[in-house]
């Protein structure tokens, strides 16, 4: 009998630390690592199949990223969110996000902006029936795209810390509330206040879009 493939398997000898922070990153934003969970080197090392010191730098990726803490001695553990965590998390997404479009609202690239955006939506549409993880690479897909496509580097890498954070609170709440922020509605209308033009009513939009988002995950 053959068994499902985890995300904390050996890995190729290329690139360990990328491919180890990429790993860890996936099995707590899956749930497959649940929050509260001791990450104990000895064992997550042989898991992954690399040094302790590899995997050192990899944790501190993560902890940098939200996604993992220090506790008594330095005991790291898989983060534990919370109701205020999240509001706090969406809040500084609004404010990313609602300067994302601001920008692309009067853009000089508006125009393909809105049609890459719709691309984007069209693939959330694709993936209603697929997996909760497929779903929420969907919707981050998007959001990703919208930060990418301002050009604004420091926008996206902000944005970009934030990704594992937005993931563990999708699950925190639970399939039908995650899923009820991921509607393909809701980032239509998206892009179409960007494609209207009107930068201060596409920063309005995106401020409400993320208030209604929040207050739906932690109700």
């Amino acid at each position: 009998m053959t068994t499902q493939p985890t995300a904390l398997t050996g890995l190729a000898k290329v690139n360990l630390r990328e491919q180890a922070l990429s790993a860890l990153r996936r099995a707590i934003t899956t749930g497959e690592l649940p929050p509260g969970t001791h990450l104990v080197e000895t064992e997550v090392s042989e898991q992954l199949q690399i040094s302790r010191g590899t995997l050192r730098e990899a944790m501190r990726q993560l902890q940098q990223e939200g996604l993992i803490t220090a506790g008594e001695r330095g005991r790291l553990s898989v983060r534990s969110l919370d109701a205020q965590e999240i509001l706090d998390i969406f809040a500084v997404r609004a404010a990313l996000e609602s300067l994302a479009v601001r920008t692309l609202s009067q853009a000089g690239h508006r125009d393909a902006a809105v049609v890459t955006l719709r691309e984007a939506v069209r693939a959330m549409e694709a993936a209603v029936d697929a997996t909760l993880e497929e779903r929420i690479e969907a919707d981050l897909n998007f959001h990703r795209t919208l930060c990418q496509l301002t050009g604004n580097a420091v926008l996206l890498h902000s944005w970009k810390a934030l990704e594992g954070s937005i993931s563990m609170s999708f699950l925190w709440a639970g399939v039908v509330r995650a899923v009820g922020n991921m509607r393909v509605d809701r980032h239509t209308a998206i892009a179409d206040v960007i494609a209207a033009g009107d930068p201060a009513a596409a920063a309005d939009h995106m401020l409400a879009h993320m208030d209604e988002a929040a207050a739906n995950l932690v109700s």
